[in-house]
């Protein structure tokens, strides 16, 4: 699934993706009568369980070893979405395509341990992380391969440079 922000104008900027077993929305769920800035958009079928955050947040009668695991792992799950919606600005705050591109592969790098790694978005959803155009983006790894910085097969990268390290 999606993390996306629509604005008025039409305008998608993918935030993150969240797969089986993930955790989205806990913020506004955290945080009654915030409006809510994004949606989630399933790629395919999906079952989503609701929980009442209200509930969770207060610990039961009984002090419950469970209900303090379940507060614990809300918030370390809380706690990694604001780091990576840190990265997100960090690699969308270039003001270059190759900046961005540079930010967000050398951390898949990093993350992955590997220099040949798959990106868990398609080409317009990178796009729609970095914050830049599509066909800016395509121009601009096609020109970083002919460069020889990297090799790139749909969301499959080798980088080839040490300027990724």
């Amino acid at each position: 699934m999606s993390i996306e922000n629509n604005d008025l104008w039409g305008n998608r900027s993918v935030l993150d993706r969240v797969g089986p077993g993930q955790v989205f929305a806990e913020t506004y769920a955290c945080v009654p009568g915030e409006a809510l800035m994004v949606s989630v958009v399933a790629a395919e079928t999906a079952q989503v369980l609701f929980l009442d955050a209200a509930q969770l947040l207060l610990p039961c009668q009984s002090a419950c070893s469970h209900h303090a695991r379940l507060i614990a792992n809300l918030l370390s799950i809380s706690a990694q979405k604001n780091l990576n919606l840190s990265r997100r600005i960090f690699h969308t705050s270039s003001k270059s395509i190759r900046g961005r591109l540079l930010s967000y592969l050398s951390y898949q790098a990093l993350r992955q341990g590997s220099r040949d790694f798959t990106i868990p978005f398609d080409r317009q959803a990178l796009a729609d992380y970095l914050s830049v155009d599509r066909s800016a983006l395509s121009a601009e790894l096609g020109k970083m391969q002919r460069e020889g910085l990297l090799r790139v097969r749909k969301n499959h990268f080798v980088l080839l440079s040490s300027r990724f390290a």
